[in-house]
């Protein structure tokens, strides 16, 4: 194998890596779980039901110890136009009319919320740029608990 071919094997294996981890990280700031062990952080799985929702689900570490299991929502921005006008082709005669969307760059904002099987609830909010998998934000808890999220 040549060089250029391991180069871009081994690239390409990479960014398949990147890609396949489909989760969400909470890292306690304030509350119980931050005083028993602030250098943690809680793993959450996520699906994607389409570009801009999902379902999430997670474990809270101790003292509550507890499944988890919810959604996340993002809001896209998009543009439409809608066209309409005089057409002097022999195929459209008479008149035309074209409608399209297109996605609006920037940032993104979007929510997360979820329940617990003992009845504690988690909402939060976050920030994410258009075009991208990353963002960050605040999630708060019933049990008087702060996490940051970043993904």
């Amino acid at each position: 194998m040549t060089s250029r071919l391991v180069l871009a094997l081994l690239a390409t294996a990479a960014l398949t890596a990147c890609g396949a981890d489909n989760t969400f990280r909470l890292y306690p700031l304030s509350g119980p779980i931050a005083d028993q062990n602030p250098a943690q952080s809680i793993p959450i799985s996520i699906t994607e039901d389409s570009e801009t929702s999902g379902q999430i689900w997670f474990k809270l570490p101790k003292p509550n110890k507890t499944k988890c299991s919810g959604t996340w929502s993002s809001l896209q921005p998009r543009e439409k136009t809608h066209e309409r006008g005089l057409s002097l082709k022999l195929r459209d005669l008479g008149g035309s009319y074209k409608n399209s969307t297109k996605d609006v760059g920037g940032v993104n904002t979007g929510e997360v919320y979820a329940v617990c099987k003992d009845g504690t609830r988690l909402q939060g909010t976050f920030i994410m740029g258009s075009g991208t998998q990353s963002g960050t934000g605040t999630v708060t808890d019933t049990h008087g608990n702060t996490y940051k999220l970043l993904f």
